[in-house]
């Protein structure tokens, strides 16, 4: 097991540098490189582009691990990529397709309900509106701005566990909820990293700055995190 280390001491605190975004983000495109892609990013990159499939996706992968989400999401688009694809399955096909996530029987009754909207009301196109996604019952903001960065191409920053934690530790914003991250990030990164952010920071959030025992000594940009109420750290 490796050693827990405490933390920079005054002296170390003293050498750090200001975060400077265009090299963080370049360090660590490379420092995630061994690890598996954020899954809405891995399906964009499959093809799967369009805001209805960000959606359904984004829908899935609510409390469900991103390796079982993607597996699930795969399978349903196997057979349907469109709101009047979705239509001509049954619920309890939907279901079955996308069993392995979680509250699966709830998600197949949601997403069939969003196709459905989306065929009366607007003609089978999701649009790419914030308040339209967010209509949508159980689609929050960080569904919302992912699918409008991914799908759609608007500057949008999903703020998740990861990039709520990451951000605040590094010492660059200083809030309570990833709710309040959204604004202060905008406030404080470049929008042409806005898409990109949670793309990066899902996996090094998982796999190097970890919410329990960060692996300080493994981060690129260690020099430019204030390791803000980090304890301990491999």
């Amino acid at each position: 097991m490796s050693p827990q280390i405490p933390v920079s001491n005054s002296s170390e605190e003293a050498a750090k540098k200001p975060f400077e975004a265009d090299v963080a983000f370049s360090l660590l495109r490379q420092a995630i490189a061994p690890f598996a892609r954020a899954a809405l990013f891995e399906l964009r990159d499959e093809g799967f582009t369009s805001a209805f499939e960000q959606l359904v996706a984004c829908i899935i992968s609510i409390r469900t691990y991103d390796e079982t989400m993607i597996v699930a999401a795969r399978q349903l688009f196997q057979v349907a990529r469109t709101p009047a694809g979705v239509l001509r399955l049954s619920i309890a096909e939907i279901d079955a397709l996308i069993s392995p996530s979680t509250f699966h029987e709830s998600k197949a009754v949601q997403i069939h309900e969003i196709a459905r909207k989306i065929e009366t009301e607007f003609g089978g196109e999701l649009p790419c509106d914030y308040n339209v996604l967010t209509s949508f019952r159980g689609v929050g903001p960080k569904c919302a701005n992912l699918i409008l960065g991914i799908a759609c191409d608007q500057p949008r920053i999903g703020v998740d566990i990861h990039v709520h934690r990451v951000a605040n530790r590094w010492g660059i914003i200083d809030t309570k909820t990833p709710e309040q991250s959204t604004p202060a990030l905008e406030e404080v990164l470049p929008q042409k990293f806005w898409i990109e952010l949670n793309e990066l920071l899902v996996p090094f959030g998982k796999h190097i700055c970890t919410g329990a025992l960060p692996k300080c000594s493994a981060c690129p940009i260690l020099q430019m995190c204030a390791q803000v109420g980090v304890t301990k750290h491999r």
